[in-house]
């Protein structure tokens, strides 16, 4: 009994503890991807080149805002830096840190509208390092030329095209522009599957006209992919797991028959009905899956725990469902392993048992 109540807790354990991790998988899973950039854009509707940087902003808090990791908006200009042509890009640095934590920094992120990030080729071409003085100038949009003496905060290698960019603050580069309210492109990162980032594409597209939501598929292909194979490994684990766990129950329980046999041939002798065996048994099943259940939830949360955390870094919290399943899915396991054992039960015939055949 000891050997099955240990099985059953056992089986308990790795169920609940695959479940909570599983719970947790899609939304963890889903931040951690959020390391390799952002999973949705809005560009402006065709025959816009720009789009109203408050109505972007008021879209974006239609998503939850608890699964936003980051919304950098972006605008890109022809300027001069030292008279040299370049490509000047305006965002919001602190956001770029949440969808572009890819990115390599030689010094530190602009703190100030007066800093700026510098491409790694360049600063290669210009011998430019963190902490010079620049100037930055170009034409305005209504021709008006500008200059500004701007400081490099750090310089940016990312083995990537911006290599070859100037990043401005945002609000710095709108102000020289002499257009405030104006970004041509928003990155967002959102911690969701695939399924709901359609959703909200579906709904912001219908809703707002100027503004078109776009998913980017290599990132929430990739999500999905990794996502289904993890599925498929709980699943198989778990019907491993019931599966051990039903043959270790059975075993042990038709070890408990065989012992018995001459009570069992005596109670019928005297009088017993197969039902009241068969009630017999099934009790004995029944009370060694809550029993095990109910360990091995407590086995359960401590396994998940440490899973959880040595993986994501963060801790479970209990679920009452996952708890209610367990001990359902452990009371069933028992039950069906304790099938065959009490038919070999109910087959014993009295007089063959009491005369030791």
């Amino acid at each position: 009994m000891l050997t099955a109540l240990l099985a059953v807790a056992i089986g308990a354990a790795v169920l609940m503890g695959m479940m909570t991790v599983y719970r947790d998988i899609p939304e963890q899973m889903g931040r951690e991807m959020r390391s390799y950039g952002a999973n949705m854009i809005f560009v402006p509707a065709e025959g816009k080149t720009a789009m109203n940087l408050f109505t972007v902003e008021s879209v974006v808090k239609e998503i939850p805002q608890e699964k936003i990791v980051g919304a950098a908006p972006w605008r890109y200009k022809s300027l001069t830096m030292n008279h040299l042509p370049l490509t000047g890009a305006g965002t919001d640095f602190l956001q770029v840190e949440k969808t572009r934590p890819y990115w390599q920094v030689d010094g530190n992120y602009p703190k100030n509208d007066n800093e700026i990030l510098v491409g790694h080729d360049i600063a290669e071409m210009t011998k430019l390092k963190p902490g010079e003085v620049v100037n930055v100038a170009g034409k305005n949009e209504n021709g008006k030329p500008f200059r500004q003496e701007l400081t490099i905060a750090g310089i940016l290698k990312t083995g990537g095209k911006e290599d070859g960019f100037v990043f401005l603050d945002m609000h710095l580069l709108n102000g020289l522009l002499e257009t405030p309210d104006t970004v041509e492109i928003m990155e967002l990162s959102v911690a969701a599957p695939a399924g709901e980032l359609e959703l909200y594409r579906q709904h912001i597209e219908r809703d707002t006209p100027d503004i078109v939501p776009r998913l980017v598929k290599r990132i929430t292909r990739s999500e999905t992919t990794v996502l289904e194979k993890l599925q498929m490994l709980v699943y198989l684990v778990t019907a491993v797991i019931l599966m051990l766990t039903m043959i270790c129950v059975a075993t042990t329980m038709m070890a408990m028959v065989m012992e018995r046999r001459k009570e069992i041939g005596l109670k019928k002798a005297i009088g017993a009905e197969n039902r009241s065996i068969v009630s017999e048994f099934l009790g004995t099943g029944i009370v060694l899956g809550m029993l095990g259940g109910c360990l091995g939830c407590v086995m359960g949360y401590f396994f998940a725990s440490a899973i959880s955390f040595s993986v994501f870094g963060r801790s479970v919290s209990i679920v009452p469902a996952v708890i209610v399943i367990t001990l359902g899915l452990s009371v069933v396991v028992t039950v069906i392993a304790c099938i065959l054992p009490v038919r070999r039960a109910v087959r014993i015939e009295p007089a063959l048992v009491l005369r030791g055949e």
